[in-house]
């Protein structure tokens, strides 16, 4: 399947005022997913480049390559119907009690070729699934504990500039919670478990939850004190 959207190609010049401009914006108002995306695409190639390789020399990943899943309604929407032990129904329970939608997500228009581009895509359309597997709530937190691990399995700057944007915004009992409490563990589940980018999850909807979190090596995210 072709990444929908239309690719803009960017000089460097244009990339870094993209950059700064996306990071100005995305700090002032954190719910434009449009700005983070556009921060990811412009910081991220060399990140990118590199989670494409490691796809490249994965079965899975190869897979995920050739076929190019793409997590919207049409290819996801069975999980609904699945039994509740399920991966699939854990996460159609994650999206259904926020009232999320899988095609949501902004498209990608900063990549220079078509891999990269699925590439960005993937790591956008599967964040839902790792918030379902590590069972983090989509609150500031909880977004800034993602972001970690995401940042620890991809090592995208945006990542990072996700979790110090995030921390400002935190009040004081938040800021202690998250470094005391959040921060230790996320690093830790983020370089424990596999490669997350490597996993072509629609394939695995029907496992057992706790069974496909075993194998992949994820540790759910603790309780708050």
């Amino acid at each position: 399947m072709i990444v929908q959207g239309t690719r803009v190609p960017l000089k460097r010049w244009q990339q870094a005022a993209v950059a700064v401009g996306s990071a100005v914006g995305a700090l002032l108002d954190p719910r434009r997913a449009d700005l983070i995306g556009a921060l990811g695409e412009t910081t991220g190639k060399a990140a990118f480049e590199s989670v494409l390789e490691r796809m490249k020399r994965s079965p899975e990943g190869r897979e995920v390559l050739s076929e190019r899943p793409r997590v919207v309604s049409s290819q996801v929407g069975h999980a609904w119907d699945l039994p509740e032990n399920t991966f699939g129904a854990a996460y159609a329970r994650f999206m259904g009690s926020r009232n999320f939608l899988p095609d949501d997500r902004p498209p990608v228009r900063f990549m220079e070729t078509d891999e990269l581009a699925y590439v960005a895509t993937r790591a956008r359309e599967v964040h839902d699934f790792w918030h379902t597997l590590f069972g983090l709530h989509t609150n500031l937190i909880g977004e800034s504990a993602l972001k970690v691990i995401e940042f620890r399995q991809m090592y995208l700057p945006m990542c990072l500039m996700s979790v110090v944007g995030g921390t400002v915004r935190f009040n004081e009992k938040q800021r202690r919670l998250f470094f005391q409490h959040y921060f230790p563990w996320a690093n830790t589940a983020g370089t424990k478990c596999t490669d997350l980018m490597c996993i072509y999850y629609e394939k695995h909807f029907n496992e057992d939850l706790e069974d496909v979190r075993r194998k992949w090596g994820i540790i759910p995210a603790p309780a708050a004190p």
